[in-house]
Order: C-alpha cells, then structure tokens, then sequence
C-alpha cells in the first residue's frame, strides 16, 4: 500500500511538471524588458507607448460609443430579419447583444457586403418577420464601415504617432 501513495505523489508531480513549463515559456518574453536597458532605440518605443495608454483609452471609449449606437440602431432597423444568405440564429439584429456581436464581426470585414444584402429586402420582395429589412441598409454599413475601419484606425495611429 504505502508504494501505491507514492506513485500518486509522483504522478502529481508529473502532472504539473507541463504547466510549469508553458509558465516558464512566458516568462521568456521577459527578456525583451532587459534588452530594452540596452538599448535607447527600444526605450524610447516603450516609453511612447506608455506615454500613448490614456489617449487610445479614450479613442477605445470612443469606439466602443459607436458600437452601442449601432448596435441600437441595427436592433431597431433590422429587427425583422431572421434568415438570409448570412443571417441565421447565430448572426442576426434581434437583442442587442447580438447586434453588437456582429457589428463587431462586420468592422472585421467579415461578408459585411453580403449581410447589408440580407437586410436589403423590402415589401413586396420579402416575407414579414421573416426578412423584412430597410431601404437604408446600404447606407447604414457603408457607413458603419468608414466609421470603424478608417477613420478608428487613423485616430490610432494619430494617438501613437
């Protein structure tokens, strides 16, 4: 019996003998903050990358103000579509959660063309509740997308620059 204890002991050991490793793994990219003593050109990278933190906070704060009123104004202008070539349960404009979870998959540049499509249809061309959208579809992620992909991306590189 007391060989059975000592086997566990040493499986436990062995168990966690992987997590360390990948802990370890990690920690090596601690490497580059010793390197960065070195060397001046690294210092001052580093230092204007924390010297940029609070402003694109502010921009993330920005950005993600643009996605709370998309998200509500895709909720209240696409809530009645339901099926498409894209939209189905998973990506759709029925809660704002979801609404916000493909907006965010739409400024990835994700079938954004082929969801503005989805809720494109208008009576006589659709089935109500089923997927009825807007006429201002187009311009609604056209939108969108310049707001996301251009204008936060050079408000980024402003804040670092």
């Amino acid at each position: 019996m007391p060989d059975g204890g000592q086997e566990d002991a040493s499986s436990e050991i062995l168990s966690v003998g992987p997590q360390l490793a990948r802990v370890l793994r990690v920690l090596r990219v601690s490497r580059v903050l010793r390197l960065a003593k070195a060397d001046k050109k690294l210092q001052s990278l580093l230092k204007t990358i924390m010297m940029s933190i609070d402003s694109l906070f502010n921009v993330f704060i920005l950005l993600m103000l643009i996605f709370f009123i998309m998200a509500v104004l895709s909720n209240t202008m696409f809530y009645g579509v339901h099926q498409g070539n894209v939209i189905d349960d998973y990506k759709n404009f029925t809660n704002f959660h979801m609404s916000f979870s493909l907006l965010f998959s739409i400024s990835t540049g994700e079938d954004w063309n082929r969801i503005m499509y989805d809720c494109m249809h208008t009576a006589p061309n659709c089935v109500e509740g089923e997927n009825c959208g807007s006429d201002i579809a187009p311009i609604f992620f056209i939108a969108f997308i310049m707001l996301v992909s251009n204008i936060m991306l050079n408000l980024f590189i402003l804040v670092i620059i």
